[in-house]
């Protein structure tokens, strides 16, 4: 945007020497200046790393009920479906425990191993968001290996006011409705927020009557797949206070999310189990539900030219599978409290994070840092996946920065962390009584009883990062980044050894699994002209250690479980880029493009790596006025035929999209309409990351998406 503003500094300059030339000034002429920036544009050539950053009214106009959905628009990231209510973020290929999710410095602690979890964060709270593709380590720990989501808070008011905004959101796909209220005063040195959001949403549709899993036909009535309704209420609190060189402030949130689980997905096909009930809005069993509490206390303080600021928090997510209480042990009898939750899993996380920022004159920049956090979860449930843990990190970081002029900027640092994970053993009673029936030889009773093995493991890993960002004129930017990053093992890599139901599959650790290392090297140039942008962002990265599940074809002993899947390490190489570009054309229209391609491959099999996501393009024609903005867009998803062992090919699609929104002039009440509309022509297809994607089941079918937004504000 163009900020037009006159030289009050010539006014200044003029003022001071009046003493000395007061006789000979008869007037003065202040010319026009224009600032084409944005602050967000500043910050995005500075930085070393290929990096978009949006605001709320972006997220808003793309809201999809999800803050992950609402941001796939931005080439290089996608999400990892599970049905319509909830996401997972991927950057470039990589998703799970490599993506970080950081809000207002503190990382996101949840289950974010598993494919079926989603992000416990409220879309309609989040401010600002930057996406930092490629590694991250040096900043954010291990989980930062392929990115970042950092979200933070909008700028504190300078004026003393009551402030607040309502929203009123409505999705046809899956009848959802819900809104969020926020209320906010700012006085003096203080200000606070507080925000309530609730939504409810009932089965989804897919445009399709019949599903195939497990090789079975599985119908879908009424073209709603049974039992995905759900519900997420959400509320949160911020205090800020604010006074000369002090700054601090306090968040607490807390976030419930419960929705079902299509019973046709879980365990054995049974099409008894999928027949209409006659209610599209109950949840059923099976279900789940997440409730994630986070605390979290910022605090600076700012010397002349030194600043120090500590980020302390506490998370706890707590998370349960309800299925009805089913066994294949005889031995085996329903809790007496509880009796259908079959797995919980209970993470309290504290994190720390130290840091002291030097600046030496306007063109240096040195930081040091402390992370620390400890985990310990627990568990619950008639089944068994996971033991019980606790997990200690501390990472300490040095970051320098240095202008050499206006024009170039340099960025490196080194990282040095320790990690000790701490698992409990699992001994199973009830398979080491149904071996026995079975027949087993003794020998293999004893292997076979113990679920999961006492691990006690210390790691230790060096990272670190250089980058270059030129800027040789306003309409030109060339970064150049090359870094070594680093991720722990998770516990679900070490030590799980059960059916997830969440990928109905016998999923198993290896504790003797070394972290994974690589090198990552990125470029990206940008050009933005009056009427003409484009951008190209391509990497690659190699990994001696890279992560996966691998298929054994060994046949489990647990009963109805198949093969074991084993959590393996492998060399591995990640490849692509993104493109970028738009035009702005006569009568307020104007035109964009983005897209995005990724190669994997496991190297030690010559094969890609699961979860590769599908190259796509997405193309926007836009009408833009000063309360109005209409859209059209043209999303080409190509098919993925290079798919790892056990996935299916997935075909490509050409879908439609639109949006309209209107900003109603009102002095004090100045609603904002945005409607959208996703698959316009309600085309099957399917994303190859998606939960469901094994089930054959499609994505969600047209949807009708309504946004209203009254913000409103008084001084005080």
């Amino acid at each position: 945007m163009y900020l037009r503003i006159r030289l009050c500094f010539a006014t200044l300059i003029v003022l001071s020497l009046q003493n000395l030339y007061a006789d000979s000034i008869s007037n003065i002429y202040l010319e026009e200046v224009i600032i084409k920036d944005s602050f967000s544009d500043t910050k995005k050539k500075s930085s070393v790393q290929t990096v978009d950053i949006i605001g709320q009214n972006y997220i808003q106009k793309r809201f999809s009920g999800n803050l992950v959905n609402s941001i796939e628009d931005l080439p290089g990231v996608n999400s990892m479906d599970i049905g319509s209510g909830f996401s997972k973020p991927m950057i470039r290929g990589m998703a799970f425990n490599r993506i970080a999710v950081i809000e207002n410095n503190i990382k996101q602690e949840g289950q974010q191993w598993g494919a079926d979890h989603g992000l416990e964060i409220d879309a309609l709270n989040v401010e600002n968001v930057t996406v930092r593709k490629g590694p991250a380590a040096l900043l954010y720990g291990s989980d930062a290996m392929g990115g970042v989501i950092e979200i933070t808070e909008k700028v504190m008011p300078v004026e003393d006011i009551f402030f607040g905004e309502l929203y009123a959101v409505a999705k046809s796909v899956n009848e959802s409705f819900g809104g969020s209220l926020m209320l906010g005063i700012k006085k003096n040195n203080w200000y606070s927020q507080l925000r309530y959001t609730e939504h409810r949403f009932g089965d989804y549709k897919i445009p399709t009557d019949t599903i195939v899993y497990l090789t079975q036909k599985i119908p879908v009535y009424n073209r709603r797949l049974k039992n995905t309704a759900g519900k997420e209420n959400n509320i949160s609190w911020l205090l800020k206070y604010r006074k000369s060189r002090l700054s601090w402030q306090l968040q607490i949130s807390d976030v419930y999310q419960k929705t079902g689980f299509f019973p046709g997905a879980h365990g054995i096909p049974d099409i008894s189990r999928v027949e209409d009930d006659g209610d599209t809005r109950n949840i059923g069993y099976p279900y789940s539900f997440v409730n994630h509490l986070k605390a979290i206390v910022n605090g600076k303080y700012s010397f002349d030219n030194l600043i120090f600021s500590a980020d302390i928090s506490y998370q706890n997510n707590l998370r349960r599978e309800i299925s009805m209480f089913h066994t294949h042990y005889p031995t085996q009898t329903a809790p007496e409290k509880d009796p259908d939750k079959e797995l919980e899993f209970r993470l309290d996380t504290y994190q720390g994070v130290f840091k002291s920022i030097l600046l030496t004159g306007d063109n240096i920049k040195h930081t040091i840092g402390v992370d620390a956090q400890i985990q310990n979860n627990s568990i619950a449930g008639y089944s068994f996946l996971l033991p019980e843990y606790r997990r200690f990190t501390l990472g300490g970081f040095m970051l320098g920065e240095y202008k050499l002029s206006s024009r170039l900027n340099i960025q490196g640092g080194i990282r040095y962390d320790l990690g000790k994970i701490d698992a409990d053993s699992y001994e199973d009673s009830h398979l080491y009584e149904y071996l026995i029936s079975q027949g087993y030889a003794s020998a293999d009773l004893e292997r076979y009883k113990m679920r999961s093995y006492e691990i006690d493991r210390l790691y230790k890993a060096f990272s670190g990062a250089i980058g270059m960002a030129w800027n040789p004129s306003r309409q030109h930017s060339l970064k150049l980044n090359i870094g070594r990053s680093f991720r722990l093992p998770g516990v679900n890599e070490l030590a799980s050894n059960g059916v997830h139901h969440g990928t109905f599959r016998h999923e198993q650790g290896d504790p003797d699994l070394k972290p994974e290392s690589g090198w990552q090297f990125d470029i990206s140039y940008d050009y933005s002209g009056e009427y003409l942008s484009f951008g190209v962002s391509p990497f690659v990265s190699r990994y001696s250690n890279y992560i996966y599940l691998r298929p054994t074809g060994e046949w489990s002993v647990l009963p109805h479980a198949g093969q074991i899947y084993r959590y393996t390490g492998c060399r591995a190489m990640l490849a692509g880029g993104e493109v970028s570009a738009s035009v702005r054309l006569p009568f307020n229209f104007s035109y964009s493009l983005a897209g995005d391609y990724v190669y994997t491959r496991n190297e030690d099999e010559n094969l890609p790596l699961a979860f590769s996501p599908q190259p796509s393009l997405r193309q926007t024609v836009s009408f833009d006025t000063k309360r109005m903005n209409i859209y059209m867009q043209s999303h080409l998803i190509a098919g993925q035929r290079r798919i790892a062992r056990n996935e299916d090919i997935t075909k490509g699609a050409s879908l439609w999209h639109a949006g309209f929104s209107y900003e109603l002039p009102s002095a004090k009440f100045p609603a904002e309409l945005i409607l959208t509309v996703k698959n316009i022509f309600n085309v099957r297809y399917y994303n190859h990351l998606s939960f469901y994607r094994k089930m054959e089941i499609p994505e969600p079918g047209r949807s009708f998406n309504l946004m209203v937004k009254i913000p409103f504000k008084t001084k005080i």
